[in-house]
């Protein structure tokens, strides 16, 4: 059985959040949705939960971190190509995001990254495939 990962992400306002990530062209689990939450679907095998504060509130008794002030997590997500990469910080921006740093180029790997409207922070990279001898 393949594992699936579920990253949950506390929202402020979910139908802006939903807005935001539909606008990078991911699609959304209807089944896992309704008004406390919705599902983003960014591969098979890796979904975004986006709870509402008070709900999100539910799964913890830690204070929930303002991801404006604090970083409270680095989600990285590889990509096809740099165009990819490239792609996606330009839609994040068009779509109520920022991209606080400038991409980074090492050769074999091409990063960067954006914030979402709540301040969750998103790297990207692609990774050069490495040649066989």
């Amino acid at each position: 059985m393949a594992h699936s990962i579920f990253v949950n992400l506390p929202v402020q306002d979910l139908a802006r959040s939903r807005a935001f990530y539909a606008g990078l062209g991911f699609s959304f689990n209807e089944q896992f949705s309704n008004d406390q939450g919705a599902c983003v679907v960014v591969a098979e095998q890796i979904l975004v939960m986006l709870l509402v504060k008070p709900f999100f509130a539910t799964f913890t008794s830690k204070p929930i971190a303002d991801a404006h002030q604090t970083t409270e997590v680095l989600n990285c997500l590889s990509c096809e190509s740099r165009e990819k990469v490239d792609e996606l910080v330009r839609l994040a921006k068009a779509h109520g995001g920022s991209a606080p740093r400038e991409a980074q180029d090492h050769g074999f790997m091409y990063g960067h990254g954006f914030e979402d409207p709540d301040g969750h922070i998103w790297e990207l990279v692609y990774m050069a495939p490495v040649a066989e001898s």
